[in-house]
């Protein structure tokens, strides 16, 4: 009997949905230094504290979302995660006629007209980051249980040799979202106001609410899966002894989870890299504007962004996916030793990001290509990261482990975003008397952020083989 490939069609809805969850967190960041701050009278300081509020708050959440997803079923779970995060990406629309209306002002006009340092200027940025911070807490909700659902998806119709290979292709719609939003949201926001665009992009989570609805059920229910295909993405089963830990149903509770070295090197793999991403994304549109002056709704801005995360999802999906497997199907290692011996490699690339700074000063298309080599390291290195994971723990811990580490990546997310706003302002500030490495000002602050993205994964790379150097299945 020829198998189904039905596994496919429901990683293409993870796909879709992570594509859709990246969109809605870069609106902010693609439209708040050429849109908004203009009208709330932002600083690089305002939006760091309303990007690491997201990540803080993101955090917090995730520590719980992915036993939220275990305890009610994956089908529900990620229903619930993307209806929250569709309705908080839309209600960032609001935030400017609340400010308006809490202020007492009439019209935008009206905003931008105020003069910048005055009392009423800083009510208006107070009141407007306040009303932002909300939004993105609600936004973080939603999206937190993204990733434990899909990871959860991922284990339950892959067999190990492919779940790197699947991971890395929904993990690539995080590169895709970034590499549609510069070429849509700026011109969204320039035709029909900033809000708009975050209305149109949120809704797009409401549409794939209806695919998920009829395409999902687990594979040994699916009407679409057939008995070759079921084998197959049961086969890790039927090549070991049956006292899976999964057969009982057993679950893992939040503190005995943390009583595993596996649990840890996970947490540092996560710890250490993860604010490296949410810099990249969260910043890259303001860094090809401070430092070039290449907007993020100009011709020039958008492809720089687009060049960015179209080296991004190439070299992810072709290097995160493949060469793991290489690994192990070619090179006969289990799924753990081949997945870390990977991850050396992909450790690697965001050395690159070294050279942004001293090459920009020839062209900007130089700091493009580096920033690219750098995210494609990180998402190579976190597709696999999250399958450490379904190595190691039962399919029924999957999502709740998960959680544990987004919420760690979430808490240095905040530091960085938070850091770097502050250290952006102040180097600014400072001027030539703030130098590093050369660079002085701004530029020396975006240098000294680009040195800790560097050296992040090798880093984690050696905790992870320190805490865990072999392959240990964790057994309940």
């Amino acid at each position: 009997m020829n198998k189904t490939n039905w596994r496919w069609a429901i990683c293409s809805l993870l796909f879709v949905a992570t594509t859709v969850n990246y969109l809605d967190r870069q609106v902010l960041s693609l439209t708040w230094k050429d849109f908004i701050a203009p009208e709330f009278h932002w600083s690089d300081s305002d939006y760091g504290t309303i990007a690491a509020t997201f990540s803080l708050f993101y955090a917090f959440v995730s520590l719980f979302a992915g036993k939220f997803i275990d305890w009610v079923g994956t089908k529900r779970g990620y229903l619930i995660a993307i209806f929250i995060w569709s309705v908080g990406a839309c209600l960032h629309a609001g935030c400017g006629w609340m400010t308006m209306h809490i202020q007492g002002l009439e019209s935008v006009e009206t905003l931008r007209a105020v003069e910048a340092g005055s009392t009423l200027a800083l009510a208006i940025s107070t009141t407007s980051v306040w009303l932002f911070m909300v939004c993105r807490m609600i936004l973080a909700i939603g999206e937190s249980g993204n990733f434990p659902s899909a990871i959860k998806v991922t284990t339950e119709y892959f067999p190990k040799k492919d779940r790197a290979l699947a991971t890395s292709i929904f993990n690539a719609g995080s590169s895709i979202g970034a590499l549609v939003a510069p070429i849509s949201v700026p011109f969204l926001a320039r035709a029909y106001g900033w809000e708009w665009a975050f209305i149109i992009i949120g809704a797009l989570g409401f549409l794939w609410i209806g695919f998920w609805l009829t395409m999902y059920e687990k594979p040994e229910q699916s009407k679409h899966v057939n008995e070759a295909e079921l084998a197959y993405i049961n086969q890790d089963e039927t090549e070991k002894p049956p006292a899976d830990n999964d057969v009982a149903g057993q679950r893992l509770s939040l503190l005995r989870c943390f009583t595993f070295r596996q649990t840890w090197a996970y947490i540092c793999g996560k710890f250490f890299t993860d604010g490296v991403w949410w810099f990249l994304l969260f910043w890259a549109p303001a860094y090809f504007s401070d430092q070039y002056g290449y907007r993020s709704d100009s011709a020039m801005g958008a492809t720089l962004i687009f060049l960015v995360y179209l080296i991004v999802t190439v070299v992810s999906i072709l290097a995160g996916g493949l060469l793991p497997k290489y690994f192990m199907v070619q090179r006969g290692m289990e799924p753990y030793s081949g997945r870390l011996r990977a991850m050396l490699m992909f450790a690697f690339l965001p050395v690159f990001a070294l050279l942004a700074q001293p090459m920009g000063v020839h062209s900007a298309w130089w700091p493009a290509i580096f920033i690219g080599l750098a995210g494609a390291g990180h998402q190579s290195w976190s597709a696999n990261l999250y399958n450490t994971v379904g190595d190691m723990f039962p399919k029924s811990a999957v999502a709740t482990i998960t959680g544990i580490g987004t919420m760690t990546g979430g808490i240095v997310s905040f530091i960085v975003n938070w850091g770097a706003g502050h250290l952006f302002d102040y180097s600014a500030a400072r001027g030539a008397a703030f130098q590093f490495l050369g660079f002085e000002g701004k530029e020396a602050g975006y240098m000294i952020i680009f040195c800790y993205c560097a050296v992040a994964y090798l880093i984690a790379w050696a905790c992870m083989k320190t805490l865990v150097p072999r392959y240990e299945n964790v057994e309940l």
